[in-house]
């Protein structure tokens, strides 16, 4: 069984890195919290794993914007190092603030290909197979055509929400299976530059998931907690390899986490978990 490592990005203010680190070896893989500095003094240290998590938190105070601080870290000092860990087919996971911090690096919903890769080319065929002939396209902070940005409630939305997969392509997502997990944000609300942008995050499979009601239908507030475009809760990019979302899937790995777990089915499996275990359960099988 092949070894799966992940690192959990640390930075002043994040604070669920202990509870990701716990998720992903819950998922089976050997994680190790790394502080963002140390990344940026050897870069080559990321070759030895295979997942990077973006957790939540408040990094950086979320001064200036939420993850915005986060994000020119990553865009002027990890640029190449997080598109060739991108390119090598490797997986990235930003919860909450670290999903602020993908979309204003501009990692979320960006290409990682030149445009003329087809959104699923190359699907059906492990990374380590494919050629790597496409052009890189630099990561760019000030060219986002998607933000994030503060509720519509115009306050802090700390409550249990169900989500419905959208992507056929998320490596993450287990498609089908709607889930139940839990928010903590002030800046969740997904918005779009312009009604293109909208359409192709609708057309390419970029929305990975909605917010819906039990029943699995879009509402208002507080189905929508946040007033999220298309009630967006999440985004992946066009190889299906990057995924931000703003619940915490990392607060619900045991079902004593569910806050009706005396009632709950016996046995039934935390839904957190199901975006940790494709995780790992991907890299066993590709990489």
């Amino acid at each position: 069984m092949a070894e799966v490592r992940a690192i959990v990005l640390r930075a002043a203010g994040i604070n669920c890195d202990m509870e990701t680190e716990y998720a992903l070896e819950s998922a089976g893989a050997e994680a190790r919290r790394v502080h963002i500095n140390r990344i940026i003094g050897d870069k080559g240290m990321l070759d030895d794993f295979q997942i990077i998590v973006f957790p939540g938190g408040f990094s950086y105070g979320d001064d200036v914007a939420a993850g915005k601080i986060l994000a020119n870290q990553v865009v002027h000092h990890l640029s190449e190092a997080v598109r060739r860990f991108i390119d090598n087919g490797k997986l990235v996971l930003g919860i909450c603030n670290g999903f602020q911090a993908l979309v204003k690096a501009g990692i979320l919903p960006g290409d990682h290909k030149e445009s003329g890769t087809a959104p699923g080319a190359g699907e059906g065929t492990s990374p380590r197979d494919r050629k790597d002939t496409e052009e890189e396209k630099p990561l760019k902070a000030d060219s986002q055509a998607v933000t994030i940005t503060y509720n519509d409630s115009g306050k802090f939305e700390d409550r249990w929400v169900y989500l419905a997969p959208q992507s056929e392509r998320c490596v993450f997502i287990e498609r089908g299976r709607q889930i139940y997990l839990p928010i903590a944000h002030g800046e969740g609300k997904v918005v779009a530059k312009d009604e293109v942008t909208l359409a192709e995050l609708k057309s390419e499979g970029r929305i990975a998931f909605k917010y819906v009601d039990k029943d699995g239908q879009e509402g208002e507030y507080p189905v929508n907690p946040n007033g999220s475009i298309e009630s967006i809760a999440g985004l992946t990019d066009d190889t299906g390899r990057v995924l931000g979302l703003m619940p915490h899937p990392e607060r619900f790995v045991r079902a004593t986490q569910h806050p009706r777990w005396t009632r709950s089915e016996e046995g039934a499996d935390p839904d957190g978990m199901t975006i940790f275990n494709n995780a790992v359960k991907y890299v066993r099988e590709n990489l």
